[in-house]
């Protein structure tokens, strides 16, 4: 029989994990011009280590969506976090842009399926009526890692050089994992359903056109959002001349807003759906956008844009998260999440990468092209109501 499974425990636990996942990948970016010097890259082609990471993380997705669901969540989780410190370790040893990225693919190639089975184990502990309140609170390891994370990163590399913050995070992983996976209960509910084979269940769910739009709003949110990510520290520091010691304050008030924000907007999904949700924080996501980067100087405070974009694009993470955890059934959610962490590692490394394409870095180490970006940035966010409203139609027939 299976012993009971204290929710609060495993939020915390599932919460801790994704903490240090997300971490390890956001940290990189503000870091890229700190290592870009040391390592030769050139900033305009930052978006290539954002996108190796990625890359790998999409393959590996894949490749975990035939059997994950085959397996105790525990143990998964273990062996994804244990390949993730390793990566992590590599990166801190980079000697030059190709050791660098492939250490970021080691590290993506166990990341991805992290963060997988994490959103699954929530998916599985916590009933649908509930689910984005309890995602919300997972997902606010986003913030914590902007809040505490990412500032204390950036003052580590600032003090220690970029190379302390990899292995900081590799130690903080090797901890909560094995925390997690010491406190957590095995987790085999999924393994009660008849199981079919790997290859005969992915079929099965790409043959679903609910699957296609859901793994297309999560291609949208993300392409929208990392086409511009790896870029904006380098922008922050170089065309709107932010000091570098003020990056840490930036990434910890607009990460401390976006805490509380997922807080309200899962109880909003919840009550309202997601469809109303998802196009106010697309609307706002757009406007800032705007006001930002289609001008010569911002029209708003640098720490007013960081603030509203970390705001409205966890707001549209969360909304998404909530809605697709209700298309897979439980034995298929392992491999569904993974097929989705496929489509958004896909959609986050071409989008990473497409942006080394329209930015141009000029002798002064400004970056020219962020108007465009911000252009393909908008018209990204604008799908994800229409594609959204989509899902949820197909959810109720």
């Amino acid at each position: 029989m299976t012993p009971p499974i204290n929710e609060r425990l495993i939020l915390l636990l599932v919460g801790a994990v994704q903490f240090v996942n997300i971490l390890d990948f956001m940290m990189v970016m503000p870091l890229g011009p700190d290592f870009s010097q040391s390592l030769g890259i050139p900033l305009s082609d930052l978006g290539l280590v954002a996108g190796s990471y990625t890359a790998s993380a999409a393959v590996s997705g894949i490749i975990a969506s035939f059997f994950l669901d085959r397996f105790d969540r525990r143990l998964a989780l273990a062996l994804a976090m244990c390949g993730l410190v390793v990566g992590t370790i590599f990166g801190g040893f980079a000697v030059d842009f190709r050791s660098m990225v492939a250490a970021r693919v080691i590290a993506g190639a166990f990341g991805g399926p992290a963060s997988s089975i994490a959103i699954a184990i929530v998916a599985d502990v916590v009933p649908a009526e509930r689910r984005g309140v309890a995602m919300g609170k997972v997902m606010g390891a986003f913030s914590v890692a902007s809040v505490v994370g990412v500032p204390l990163g950036l003052e580590i590399g600032r003090l220690g050089g970029w190379r302390l913050p990899f292995f900081s995070v590799a130690g903080m992983g090797a901890v909560i994992g094995l925390s997690a996976v010491w406190a957590m209960p095995p987790i085999r509910a999924h393994l009660d359903a008849p199981q079919r084979s790997g290859l005969t269940s992915v079929v099965s769910l790409l043959r679903q056109p609910v699957v296609w739009l859901s793994l297309a709003c999560t291609a949208t949110v993300t392409a929208a959002a990392f086409i511009l990510f790896p870029s904006l520290t380098a922008w922050v520091q170089y065309n709107v001349h932010t000091p570098r010691e003020h990056l840490g304050m930036l990434y910890m008030v607009g990460g401390g807003c976006s805490f509380f924000s997922m807080q309200l907007v899962g109880r909003l999904t919840d009550r309202l759906g997601g469809v109303l949700v998802a196009l106010v924080a697309s609307l706002l996501f757009v406007a800032n956008h705007v006001l930002a980067f289609f001008t010569a100087t911002p029209l708003l405070p640098v720490i007013v844009i960081f603030v509203i974009m970390m705001v409205s694009n966890s707001s549209r993470n969360v909304v998404l998260n909530t809605v697709s955890s209700r298309v897979p059934a439980p034995a298929e959610r392992a491999r569904f999440l993974s097929l989705q962490s496929a489509a958004q590692h896909s959609a986050a490394a071409l989008a990473a990468m497409g942006s080394s394409l329209l930015l141009v870095e000029l002798p002064d180490r400004r970056l020219d092209g962020m108007a465009s970006v911000a252009a393909v940035s908008c018209l990204l966010a604008l799908m994800l109501p229409l594609l959204l409203r989509l899902v949820e139609r197909r959810l109720r027939a």
